[in-house]
């Protein structure tokens, strides 16, 4: 959709090829293809949601939709707009899952608790905009099941820049591209799905779960029950502040770290008709990418279910259904009018 390559997305392009020159984040899984990523978010979105994926015929996203919830070209799209500079939100942890490290050795500076604390804001954070989504919806579809023609349309296009959008439908996109963002950065940032490390445990190679799939506790349906024993995710550093004065560094001229997120991401590898090694030093082990991507895509459509489970339950199942089907289809009150 070239249309979509406004100014506002041009920049904030430009604005993260010279990010990238101080947050060795990279921008979580990438979002658009600069600096050695391949659009990684688009891609695992595409893949979770796109009618000639995995999705089920009846909830899948159609073209023009999907553009806007995955992004396409330089353009960020809903779950790239936490990557986007202008949002404001590429370094708050909650928003890419980061900061919950912990490495069980004498003195390290962040606590047991205070890692799950961290991890626990995250969820947090998808349980917060889902609800947001819902609650964004109600303007879609009236309560005598008429379409919106306004708050269902695309034109002009939404834009994604940190602020409330106009219409239902954008803002709906908007809330639920942030969830996927976090959830799909949960896996490339975290140890969930990691093999085990080469030798003993140590914040160069930190432990790996070893699990496959989604993490239960992630399901935002219910409360999060127990923490998961010995996740983790990854302290993130700035370049450009000098080493010893890195928050995620300690002891004399810095010698001695914390687990970093430059050690524990996963967040580039190529995602075609099949998932390639990853080209991170953590995602070309083990088949640590491979294995984040695929939980990534799983638990992408684990949240657009609990979504749509969650607008029937708000608003009804006819009403809900309906809702349903204007956020997925390009032309909704022609298709959804029945």
């Amino acid at each position: 959709m070239a249309k979509r390559l406004s100014g506002l997305v041009v920049a904030g392009v430009a604005g993260v090829v010279l990010l990238l020159g101080g947050h060795d984040r990279a921008a979580g899984f990438g979002t658009v293809q600069v600096a050695g990523q391949h659009a990684e978010h688009e891609r695992i979105t595409r893949k979770a949601l796109a009618c000639d994926g995995a999705s089920a015929e009846a909830t899948c996203f159609q073209p023009e939709t999907l553009d806007v919830v995955a992004g396409k070209s330089l353009s960020f799209g809903a779950v790239g707009a936490p990557d986007n500079p202008t949002v404001g939100l590429l370094t708050t942890a909650a928003a890419h899952c980061d900061a919950g490290d912990y490495l069980d050795v004498a003195g390290y500076p962040q606590t047991k608790a205070a890692a799950q604390r961290t991890l626990e804001a995250c969820r947090a954070w998808m349980k917060t905009h889902m609800a947001a989504a819902i609650a964004a919806a109600r303007k879609l579809v009236s309560n005598k099941g008429k379409i919106s023609a306004y708050q269902a349309s695309l034109t002009p296009s939404c834009v994604f820049a940190g602020r409330v959008a106009g219409r239902a439908k954008c803002t709906v996109i908007e809330e639920f591209g942030i969830v996927l963002h976090a959830a799909q950065d949960f896996y490339s940032h975290s140890n969930w799905t990691d093999g085990p490390p080469v030798g003993a445990p140590t914040a160069e190679d930190p432990p790996g779960l070893g699990e496959v799939g989604p993490a239960p506790w992630l399901n935002l349906r219910t409360l999060p029950g127990k923490f998961p024993a010995g996740l983790i995710s990854g302290c993130f550093e700035t370049a450009s502040i000098p080493l010893e004065e890195r928050g995620c560094n300690y002891g004399p001229g810095g010698t001695l770290h914390r687990v970093k997120h430059a050690v524990l991401n996963k967040d580039k590898g190529v995602i075609g008709d099949r998932i390639e090694v990853g080209t991170t030093s953590r995602g070309s082990r083990n088949a640590n990418f491979v294995h984040a991507v695929q939980a990534a895509i799983a638990d992408s459509q684990d949240k657009w279910a609990t979504l749509r489970e969650g607008l029937v339950k708000a608003y009804g199942p006819v009403r809900g259904a309906k809702m349903i089907c204007v956020l997925t289809h390009d032309d909704p009150t022609h298709a959804c009018a029945g």
